[in-house]
């Protein structure tokens, strides 16, 4: 089949070599490669008008560094790991990101602007609106110059998730195809946020197919699909006879419900009842009969011993061992049997809104039942946050299910601060050592009266560190009167990013920074045994002072030279 296209393209440059044989001075050849430039630029995917931010013009002159606001460190236990909350834009933010955590983060979640052109989505400190023709490429351009950090950001084993409406779902996810590779697409998770209720009533009965569901793409660094380390469960309304069966003395083999129902208790008093324990060691049984017969039992044979099976079959050649595991049979629509389960393995405590205990199936793309939080979002860490807070259970349940109790978790469109909440309330349900940075702009003192108050509120049931650091800016050429050197400049700027690379504090006992030789000795007598220092790589330290430091079990890092490097190199200090 002809590409037409092709061959138009391919005629057009053809053309052009012809007119720059007959124009050959420097403006014509330029103007003439432009075109054809433009003729070969990418004929398929995602193409939008690229813009420019008023945040990306102040880095040109400029460079981004972080300044804590001491008064708003909060000290909550006694260990040094720190949970940090970055007031900024958020591209600045992530700029300074690369320095400190390249390939170190697990777990991105994000929910940016929705771009529903009803001002929700701020660019170059304007609203965009749905006058604005540009709309989707100004949104295009914001998000993919952040995606792009973003990727950097992940670890090897690193999962994103975007939470997104139908406004920019398609375009998110082609733009995320070319970011982070569509290959390494994981799924498109439908998350139920709301019902067929009040003002949506009347809009359906008018014809309307109205909105109950929004979505989470799901991307992850190194193309792997099975991302949940941890499944999660919602509860099973039904009994599913494939795997409620159990087997009865006279070698029946029925549905677990003639016997137990644990929703109908009252409905068993004229049933042969029994208790979920032996429900359990019944389904066992049933498992260990199949396991122990497995080789007397033909793909065509009815189980031997039993005259009273309904017509079901083992089919020994459905059995396989992969990875370590053994897959067992199930009864299929024919009803023949092909995979045993005991019922322990699909009951146990579910992961919807009221958690019940009892029969459950592992979750998939469809997540439902979240509007159930919806009336109480606006409640959760006691801040009020109008639009998009999203409920606490879903990014904790994000979070669970990727499975690493010591994951690093970052939010760079952090909002109402539901990541940070759900992430120490993960811990405290868990026993694990998460950590999060949460990065949000402070427009309408948001991160100081909501994002930080919220992470403030919780501090008496969720005690945990945190640090607030600022962006600023450092001039890369200052005034002409300052003699002091762009490093000089830098330096006091270098302790805040070794505290969020280490996601600790240099408290000058466990953990002590030296960036002038003069200043070793007394670091030495300061530490605590088995501190750690921080040394800037051209501080010498003599044999005698490595031995004092042997001598206490200190451990010493020299300071990255890439927190700088590039920017000394551009003003020529390297």
């Amino acid at each position: 089949m002809a590409n037409l296209s092709k061959i138009r393209r391919d005629e057009l440059l053809a053309f052009i070599e012809k007119l720059k044989e007959q124009n050959k001075d420097d403006e014509s050849i330029r103007s003439l490669n432009e075109i054809a430039n433009a003729l070969t630029e990418k004929k398929y995917g995602l193409v939008w008008e690229k813009h420019t931010e008023k945040v990306d013009e102040m880095l040109e002159h400029n460079i981004p560094v972080f300044e804590e606001v001491e008064e708003r460190k909060i000290k909550a236990d006694e260990s040094n790991n720190y949970n940090f909350l970055l007031e900024g834009d958020n591209l600045h933010s992530l700029k300074l990101l690369e320095k400190t955590h390249k390939g170190k983060i697990d777990v991105i979640y994000i929910d940016p602007p929705y771009n529903t052109k009803n001002k929700d989505f701020i660019y170059n400190d304007s609203y965009v609106d749905k006058n604005d023709g540009y709309a989707h490429s100004k949104w295009l351009s914001f998000m993919s110059e952040r995606l792009e950090i973003a990727k950097e950001l992940l670890s090897d084993e690193g999962v994103i998730f975007i939470s997104i409406d139908d406004n920019e779902q398609a375009q998110l996810k082609l733009l995320c195809d070319e970011v982070f590779g569509e290959e390494n697409f994981v799924t498109n998770i439908h998350c139920q946020l709301s019902t067929t209720q009040g003002m949506k009533v009347k809009a359906a009965q008018q014809g309307n197919i109205v909105k109950n569901a929004e979505y989470i793409i799901v991307y992850a660094k190194n193309g792997r699909k099975n991302i949940a380390r941890n499944p999660l469960y919602d509860a099973r309304l039904e009994y599913d006879e494939h795997y409620s069966l159990f087997l009865k003395d006279n070698g029946d083999i029925v549905p677990l419900k003639d016997i137990y129902d644990y929703r109908y208790p009252k409905d068993m008093a004229n049933k042969k009842s029994l208790s979920l324990a032996e429900a359990f060691r019944k389904s066992q049984d049933f498992y260990e009969f199949i396991e122990k017969n497995r080789y007397k039992i033909g793909a065509d044979d009815k189980i031997s011993g039993f005259d009273n099976i309904n017509g079901l079959y083992y089919l020994k050649w459905l059995k396989t061992e992969r990875k370590n595991k053994v897959y067992y049979l199930t009864r299929n629509s024919k009803n023949r049997v092909r995979q045993i389960l005991v019922l322990g393995n699909s009951w146990g405590e579910t992961d919807g809104y009221k958690s019940p205990n009892g029969l459950r199936k592992i979750r998939g793309d469809w997540w439902e039942g979240f509007y159930l939080d919806m009336g109480n979002v606006t409640k959760e860490g006691s801040t009020e946050f109008k639009n998009g807070k999203k409920p606490i259970r879903l990014i904790k349940q994000i979070v669970k299910m990727i499975g690493s109790t010591n994951a690093t978790i970052l939010d760079f469109f952090a909002g109402s601060g539901t990541t940070g909440h759900a992430v120490i309330q993960l811990n405290k349900e868990d026993g694990g050592n998460r950590k999060y940075i949460l990065c949000t702009n402070n427009e309408n003192n948001i991160c100081e009266e909501v994002t930080y108050q919220r992470l403030k509120n919780i501090q008496e049931e969720l005690p945990h560190n945190l640090k607030y650091l600022k962006t600023d800016f450092i001039p890369k050429f200052d005034d002409e009167d300052d003699e002091a050197s762009l490093s000089d400049r830098l330096i006091d700027y270098i302790k805040p990013l070794i505290e969020l690379e280490y996601m600790c504090e240099i408290d000058a006992k466990n953990k002590l920074i030296i960036l002038d030789e003069d200043d070793v000795e007394s670091a030495i007598n300061k530490a605590n045994e088995g501190a750690t220092i921080f040394r800037a790589s051209d501080v010498f330290i003599s044999g005698i002072q490595m031995k004092g430091l042997e001598d206490k079990g200190i451990k010493v890092v020299d300071i990255p030279d890439y927190y700088f490097k590039n920017e000394l190199m551009e003003v020529g200090e390297l």
